[in-house]
């Protein structure tokens, strides 16, 4: 059975997988499978929505690096805790409120979803310092 944190890393990592194929997909339909399976050195300026694709995309990739590391640390520590767990959801639900947002191009909200996803990071964290 999954702990809490664990089964937070499996949906995130699921988001993450529907981050990559969303600009894979716009590129494929806008530019073709055959350019987009060549070098792509020569591909038209991105739309501003696959440029937030793309963003969002890196976005998610460097929080997912602390994420992960952080239910490692936690996974092996052993350390059970309400915050712990809460915090992973936390940061979970940010993220997946915060990828539509972003590919909007919402303002202000996105920032605040993004700061949400750190408390929850940090929830996650703080136990681990007691």
């Amino acid at each position: 059975m999954l702990t809490v944190p664990l089964t937070m890393l499996l949906w995130s990592s699921l988001l993450m997988f529907i981050l990559i194929l969303i600009p894979a997909g716009i590129a494929i339909h806008r530019n073709g499978p055959t350019a987009q399976a060549g070098a792509r050195d020569d591909l038209p300026e991105p739309s501003a929505f696959m440029k937030r694709a793309n963003r969002l995309n890196a976005n998610m990739r460097e929080n997912m690096i602390l994420f992960i590391a952080l239910v490692v640390i936690v996974e092996i520590s052993g350390i059970r805790n309400p915050n712990i767990e809460m915090g992973a959801m936390i940061f979970f639900y940010a993220r997946l409120v915060h990828a539509p947002v972003y590919l909007l191009g919402l303002p202000a909200i996105r920032p605040i979803l993004w700061g949400i996803s750190l408390v929850g990071m940090g929830m996650m964290a703080s136990p681990l310092f007691a």
